[in-house]
Order: C-alpha cells, then structure tokens, then sequence
C-alpha cells in the first residue's frame, strides 16, 4: 500500500472516529476550515506561495504547506526564502519532504540590490558580489531543498552599446553556473515586464544566453504573464524556447491574478505543456482577485478548472 493510500485510509479512520464521538471532522483532522478535503493531485505541478490560502489557516506558511496538500498542490515556491532565517528555511525543507512535495524557485540574493546595479556594466564588484551570493544560497538550497534560483540580471546601462552589456552578463553568468554544476542547482534567468529599462526582457534573448553558457545550471524561467506582455504568441515563444526552459510561472493578464480571470487562456497552454511531456513545477506567482476566504477558495477552483483538460 503506498503512501497516499495509508493517508486516505488514515484519514478516512479518524472521521469515521470522530463521527462516532461526536467530534466536528474539521477538529479531528487539526484543520482551521470548513473547505472540502481532496488529496488528488493536479495532472500538472503547481507550485503556491506564501499568502495563497493565509485567509483559510491563517499566517502560518507550515499550515499552508499542510492545507495546500489536502488540496492537490504537490509543490511550492517561496522569493524570499534565502531571507528567512536558517531554521525556518530548514523546517520548511522538512516538512516538504515528509508530505513528499517540492520546493520550486526562490530568488538569488542579487536581487535585493538597488535597481541601479547590473551585471550588464562589466562592474567587476558588482560581479563578485554576484558570485558571492552565489555561493552563499547553496546553504539555503540544501536546508530547503530547492534546486532552482531566480536570477535577473539587473537594469540597462545606458552608456554602453548592447552587445558589451551582453558579454557583460555572460561573463558573470558563467562562473556561476560553474559553482552551481556540482551542486545540482539551477540559476532560471527571468524575462521581465515590469519596467523597460530591465536589460532582460525576452524569451529569445534568455535562449541565446543560456544557449551561449551551455551549462545545465543556466536555463530559462518562462513566466507567462510577462511574456504575454513582452512577447504574445505563448505557445509559439514555449515551442522556440523548450530544450532551455526549467521552470514556469503563472498570472494572467491584465492584474497579475489566477487563470481565467484575464485574457490568457490557460487551459489550452496547460493541456500543451502535458502533451509535450512536461512535468516540472509551475510557479502560482500571483495575488488572488477576490478578497478574504472566498479569494482563496476561488484560487483553487480556478486551477481546478484550468487543469480539467
């Protein structure tokens, strides 16, 4: 009997118990709401945040962790994770692996710097600050066994012509994938929306970065809010990009919310990334539309929607 089964049934025993003592199911389960219990699984991976059902179990990203898996959700991602002290980024790292979910990315430390900042001016302190980082958030992965990191690049410099910014990047770019390589870890370089003077902005402009690396630890963070925004044509730019895309995110467009609530048609690229085969982590990186409890119980019926292909 395997373990999701030896679960059900645990579950199941301890309701039928409860019944019979007169106890609310709710209480005898230890949860904090009243919403319908399932531990199917999605067909594909996706991967909330903190905050996605704070509403329902309150703050405590552990009792998300626990209530998103009575939900179906097999996986999580969590930016600020290098920010989180040591025990909590180990405590997290635990309870994934007993409820056997997955960790998807969190951002490297690079990002916390000031917009100014960017690999592309061929700033060497910059840089070593860069691959300092680096180093440090192999730490962090292992205590909470996240093997992908976000990775942006940083803002244009204006005064300098846009293939040097380029080797600028590649040049910082490559040292660390080459820390990474023993470490099993892969740097996801994201394409942003967010404001035009971000040097990387394009699903063809990360393929020829990561194809120019050539390292298993330099791939492409497709998400697919900004590159409705940025690119359009989805399943066309996922077909172009596939052999360098690790990881992807969700949002819709406009308002950055759950799928179905813009004009993005999740269900249809859902449906093409499993008939390609895919069954890597999808990043929920969005709000919810609606406020308090219901927002929550929406966003789970809007996956459950979107993943009925």
């Amino acid at each position: 009997m395997d373990r999701t089964m030896k679960r059900r049934n645990f579950i199941s025993s301890s309701l039928m118990a409860g019944a019979a003592l007169g106890v609310p199911a709710t209480s005898m389960a230890g949860r904090k709401d009243s919403s319908p219990q399932t531990d199917k699984p999605f067909k594909l991976n996706y991967a909330f945040h903190d905050g996605s059902f704070k509403n329902i179990v309150g703050k405590d990203f552990s009792d998300q962790i626990r209530f998103g898996y009575d939900q179906g959700f097999r996986a999580i991602e969590d930016n600020g994770m290098m920010d989180r002290p040591a025990e909590d980024q180990e405590k997290i790292g635990n309870l994934l692996t007993k409820l056997n979910m997955s960790m998807g990315v969190f951002v490297h430390g690079f990002d916390h710097w000031p917009v100014s900042t960017s690999l592309c001016s061929g700033n060497l302190a910059w840089r070593d600050k860069f691959l300092k980082y680096t180093r440090d958030l192999i730490d962090t992965s292992k205590r909470c066994t996240g093997k992908l990191v976000t990775v942006v690049p940083g803002n244009f410099d204006r005064s300098i012509p846009m293939d040097y910014q380029t080797v600028h990047v590649l040049e910082a770019l490559k040292p660390a994938a080459e820390i990474l390589e023993p470490h099993q870890i892969v740097m996801v370089l994201e394409p942003l929306s967010d404001t035009p003077d971000l040097f990387l902005r394009h699903s063809s402009q990360a393929y020829g970065i990561c194809k120019t690396i050539n390292s298993p630890s330099c791939k492409i963070l497709f998400d697919i809010y900004h590159m409705q925004r940025n690119d359009g044509d989805l399943i066309g730019s996922i077909d172009r990009a596939w052999d360098e895309i690790a990881y992807f995110q969700i949002g819709d467009n406009p308002g950055r919310f759950e799928p179905g609530t813009g004009e993005i048609n999740y269900k249809n690229i859902f449906k093409h990334l499993y008939d390609k085969g895919y069954r890597g982590m999808l990043g929920m990186e969005h709000g919810n539309s609606k406020d308090g409890k219901q927002g929550d119980l929406a966003l789970i019926a809007a996956y459950r929607e979107a993943d009925s292909f």
